[in-house]
């Protein structure tokens, strides 16, 4: 049974900057997540309720990163981007 997805309002201002070809690929990224939360990586210290999956679009590393309500199956996509700087813009908003 798949989960839900919700859109945080950062998520929503950074994807509807996002070019055409690279919203079809987070597109696909939220459809495997909805699917399988558990598919990204846990991460450690300041952002330990963060889970991050991976994918590569125009040749490029994106990070999707959301957080899990498990009592409510509900998936928080938090963020999305370049690996470059994405960790250390989350830190700092």
């Amino acid at each position: 049974m798949t989960y839900a997805l919700k859109q945080t309002r950062r998520f929503a201002r950074a994807y509807k900057k996002l070019h055409d070809n690279v919203a079809l690929d987070v597109d696909t990224a939220t459809g495997v997540i909805a699917a399988d939360p558990r598919v990204g990586e846990r991460k450690k210290g300041d952002l330990s309720n963060l889970l991050v999956y991976k994918f590569h679009s125009q040749n490029q590393l994106y990070l999707l990163g959301y957080t899990v309500d498990d009592a409510l199956r509900l998936v928080y996509l938090e963020a999305v981007g370049p690996h470059e700087n994405f960790y250390r813009d989350l830190k700092n908003s």
